[in-house]
């Protein structure tokens, strides 16, 4: 089943003007507003929060602005700039986050994230981490997904929540409770319809279908059956010049698994010439299957480094081809490379001749396109003593940095994440524990090696600047090995709290 994302960018206007200003954007508690012109007057067209608070409102002259609000902050805005960002934008998320996106004007983004959200830890993790980095970056936005683009949409914008994933199969019904405006009609209409008494969708959907045609034409009816999922609203994704792309159309549609693997060869070798004539390698290929019923259906493909193999790039996307519903029949196939990189030609080495170093990418390939990008990594060494903070992920094809851990003292192999508390019996300051009770169970200590002391990060934290650790690697009577910590130095209080944790196990 289509699922669909949608964006709302409540304050694109005002956050894209701060975000260009840079360190000379005013405070966020000034108030600031855009205006331009409607006819021959001058109006606010974006408010930020400040500005509103303050009784300002969009579509007020922007002379009775200036005087409700001492101190106002006055800019002209920029509706070409806005609509050339959301364009940005939208190309942002389709090289990472989905193959079909787009921009959703004047304050949005529509995104077909059908078969993509596993890809990102699911529905919820996906809008999740697209609002976090929008609101890291100074954009304030509110995420929706839904079976259609009509429902997704209405919900973004008229349910005061940050995320919501609405369940698949809802129909019309979702809409019920949500005003008029949310259905996308002309404001002329929404108007007609207030005075009539409607307000909310249900009042529409309790009412027969031919009168409401018959007096506002067929649009009221077609918006309520796009957002129904009765009838198709399809996405046309953002292509610019600079993405390099192959299509093919067929007189006939095809549906056979067959015939789609023989046409995805054809357009992968000539993606592939298109890339050698500009030195590139593809990282991310996106085919779009144009169905005859107004459907599109993509398949998304990535690899670990820029590829230009196109035995190998076929592969991956045949893989793929059985997630394909043709329908009725596929009556255009296109194929694009949403991310390539600068590929560097490689002499070829002989039988006779091994460098030694296996080449594991095919298999860093496939096994990206099964489980996800996030799910496959390395772990790098971290220049640090704190034990929880040694290790960092990085992709699984990454070059090599030549990190290594440093330390002297050994390191168990496991780490508790987090540190465990125990009940111990020491002696301050310096002592080993006698024994230790954990999970439970207690445990005599017969053998112990330390204290190694580790210092707080101060430059990290101003928390850490006293804080100091004293590890010790320990054995019981069974012989199993630990290492344990107690927090401070077992004099000073503020060094930390003297209570013990068991960090890790040896194997």
């Amino acid at each position: 089943m289509q699922r669909v994302v949608s964006l709302f960018l409540p304050s694109w206007s005002i956050d894209r003007h701060r975000r260009k200003a840079g360190d000379a954007a005013p405070p966020v508690e000034a108030p600031l507003v855009l205006i331009g012109r409607d006819g021959r007057r001058e109006v606010v067209l974006a408010a930020d929060a400040a500005a509103q608070a303050a009784g300002v409102r969009v579509g007020m002259p922007a002379t009775k602005a200036r005087v409700l609000t001492p101190g106002l902050i006055v800019h002209p805005h920029d509706a070409r700039g806005d609509a050339e960002a959301l364009d940005r934008l939208a190309l942002w998320i389709l090289r990472r986050y989905a193959p079909i996106a787009a921009a959703d004007p004047p304050d949005g983004i529509v995104i077909d994230s059908t078969g993509a959200d596993h890809l990102h830890g699911g529905e919820a993790a996906m809008l999740t981490g697209l609002v976090d980095r929008l609101a890291a970056s100074g954009v304030r936005t509110r995420a929706a997904v839904a079976d259609t683009w009509g429902a997704a949409h209405a919900i973004a914008r008229y349910v005061d929540k940050p995320t919501i994933v609405a369940p698949t199969g809802h129909g019309a019904a979702i809409l019920g409770r949500l005003p008029l405006a949310a259905l996308r009609l002309p404001a002329e209409m929404l108007e007609a319809l207030h005075v009539l008494g409607f307000e909310r969708v249900t009042d529409l959907l309790a009412q027969p279908r031919a009168p409401l045609t018959l007096r506002f034409g067929p649009q009221l009816g077609r918006r309520l059956d796009q957002a129904a999922g009765k009838l198709s609203e399809p996405i046309e994704p953002i292509r610019p010049e600079e993405l390099i792309q192959v299509k093919r159309n067929f007189a006939e549609p095809i549906s056979a698994a067959e015939t789609i693997a023989r046409y995805i060869g054809k357009l992968v070798v000539q993606l592939c010439a298109e890339l050698e004539a500009k030195g590139l390698g593809a990282k991310r290929l996106d085919l779009i299957c144009h169905r005859v019923d107004n459907h599109r259906q993509a398949v998304r493909v990535g690899t670990a480094l820029p590829v230009r193999d196109a035995k190998r790039l076929t592969r991956l996307l045949c893989d793929k081809i059985e997630t394909i519903e043709p329908g009725f029949g596929i009556e255009v196939l296109s194929l694009t490379a949403t991310l390539a990189e600068p590929l560097t030609e490689k002499q070829t080495l002989t039988a006779m001749v091994d460098d030694g170093v296996p080449d594991v990418s095919d298999l860093v390939d496939t096994l990206i396109n099964r489980v996800g990008e996030h799910s496959l990594y390395r772990a790098q060494p971290v220049a640090t003593e704190v034990p929880e903070r040694s290790v960092c992920r990085i992709p699984p094809m990454a070059p090599e940095t030549g990190a290594t851990w440093t330390s002297r003292w050994p390191r168990p192999s496991r780490l508790l994440t987090p540190p465990e508390p125990i009940e111990t019996m020491a002696l301050l300051p310096d002592h080993p524990p006698v024994s230790f009770t954990w999970r439970g169970i207690r445990r005599r200590v017969r053998r112990a090696d330390g204290p190694e002391r580790i210092r707080g990060e101060w430059w990290l934290r101003d928390a850490e600047t006293t804080a100091v650790r004293d590890y010790f690697r320990i054995e019981d009577d069974s012989g199993e090995r630990f290492w344990v910590y107690r927090s401070g130095d077992g004099e000073d209080p503020n060094t930390g709290s003297q209570r013990w944790f068991i960090h890790g196990i040896f194997g």
